[in-house]
């Protein structure tokens, strides 16, 4: 049983500066997250920006609003260009979460990309296809909807 990917992609007509100041500020994850997740930084000495090493803990309730603790690592960080999060407890057997910038004309592209694997061999299988997969996608989509509306878009 392989991991699973996910990619999105969107164009925003904000500066380099100002997408890498926003997206790297771990504060602003919990904006761009759907309020039912009940998303909730609880680490105390997270920081503002992302650096190599940092961790972050918080609270998600992904399921039935059962809290659930993660702690991510931001492993992987070229300024202004992308940054990388991994898990290192959590819900899931792997994730790892890949956030690319690229200067566009008007504005930059934004490129995430998952890979995940759920635990539990093909119990967790199925539970990627019945609603894992489907809820990481409404995920991403809301963050999409909440970024356009903070920052406008851009048209293809």
């Amino acid at each position: 049983m392989g991991a699973y990917s996910l990619k999105t992609t969107q164009r925003i007509p904000v500066s380099l500066d100002e997408a890498w100041d926003f997206f790297s500020n771990p504060a602003n994850l919990q904006r761009i997250t759907p309020p039912h997740m009940g998303f909730r930084i609880t680490s105390r000495h997270h920081g503002e920006r992302m650096y190599a090493g940092q961790i972050i803990e918080y609270t998600v309730k992904p399921l039935l609003g059962i809290p659930l603790y993660w702690m991510t690592e931001i492993t992987h960080v070229k300024e202004g260009a992308y940054f990388v999060d991994e898990q290192r407890f959590g819900p899931y057997a792997l994730w790892h979460h890949q956030h690319h910038f690229t200067v566009i004309e008007g504005g930059v592209e934004m490129t995430d990309i998952v890979h995940y694997k759920i635990p539990l061999g093909p119990l967790g299988q199925l539970a990627n296809t019945i609603f894992v997969a489907a809820q990481l996608r409404q995920i991403f989509d809301y963050r999409y909807k909440k970024v356009e509306e903070l920052f406008g878009s851009l048209k293809s």
